[in-house]
This record gives C-alpha cells, structure tokens and sequence, in this order.
C-alpha cells in the first residue's frame, strides 16, 4: 500500500486542532482503557490497519490482556467484557455503522444505563473523533509502523 499523502503536511493547524481535540477526549474522565477499546473496536469496523495498530498497542501499555484485545471483534460471545464494556461497545458499533443502524432505541438505553448523560456525550464524542481519525488514515493510506518483516510475495 502506497500513501496518498500526509494530513501533517498538507493541513498542519486542522491536524494539530484534531491532535489537541483528541487529548481533551483522553482527558475527559472515561476510564482509559474503555477508550482504547472502543477506539480499536471502531477501527476493526472500518479497516483502519494504522488505527489497530495503533490503539491495540496503547491498550496493551495501559495493561490489557492480549486475550481480550484479540477477543473484541466477538465481544458479544465473550464473557470478558464488563456490562459497562459491553454497552460501550454496542454503542460503538451503532455510531460507526450509523447509516445501517440509526442508533437503536434499546442500545441507547442499554448505555443510559451504564453512561450518566455527560458520560455517553464524552463517549459519543470520542465514537465520533476515532472515526474521524479512521476515514483520514484509510482515506490517505497511512500506513502503520512495524517491526515486522512483510510476508514473501509469491
């Protein structure tokens, strides 16, 4: 994969706004890990290679397990996830695919349960920003740092 461009570059003061935005949301009071979380289970709906790379990397320094990270894509079958975890996830899954899902009525409540309403803005706000930044880096290709050697081409 080839890079379109670099955001960085091109729009320097948007992308430091987006960067300072993206701190006030890490700094709002939801529990860190949550965050992390709902950031790569948005970008393993949108294919964001650098999100996930990203994001499960920040959750594994914030002392995630490797089991749960590997487990989200099926969080519903798993026992591993909180009931908070659960209605935070759900209610990831129903503003990323908001065109298919119009935000149901019963995942709302289901994270008005778990969320006081400044919580479920702060969370919301932070669905919103992860797919911001997920259109940006699948849009322009960016492409994700590794340490590991690319598989042999046949």
């Amino acid at each position: 994969m080839k890079p379109r461009l670099n955001a960085d570059q091109a729009a320097p003061e948007i992308m430091r706004a987006m960067g300072e935005f993206d701190d006030r949301v890490r700094q709002s009071g939801l529990e860190p890990l949550l965050l992390e979380l709902v950031k790569t289970r948005a970008s393993q709906l949108n294919g964001c290679a650098y999100c996930l790379h990203l994001h499960t990397a920040e959750a594994r320094a914030l002392g995630e397990s490797e089991e749960r990270l590997y487990l989200l894509d099926a969080w519903r079958e798993s026992p591993l996830y909180s009931p908070r975890e659960r209605a935070a996830l759900a209610w990831t899954e129903a503003l990323t695919l908001i065109a298919r899902s119009h935000a149901p009525d019963e995942v709302y409540a289901e994270a008005r349960r778990h969320f006081s309403e400044a919580e479920l803005v702060k969370l919301s706000i932070a669905i919103g920003l992860i797919n911001a930044w997920n259109r940006l880096a699948v849009g322009f290709r960016q492409v994700h740092p590794t340490t590991t050697r690319p598989a042999e081409q046949e």
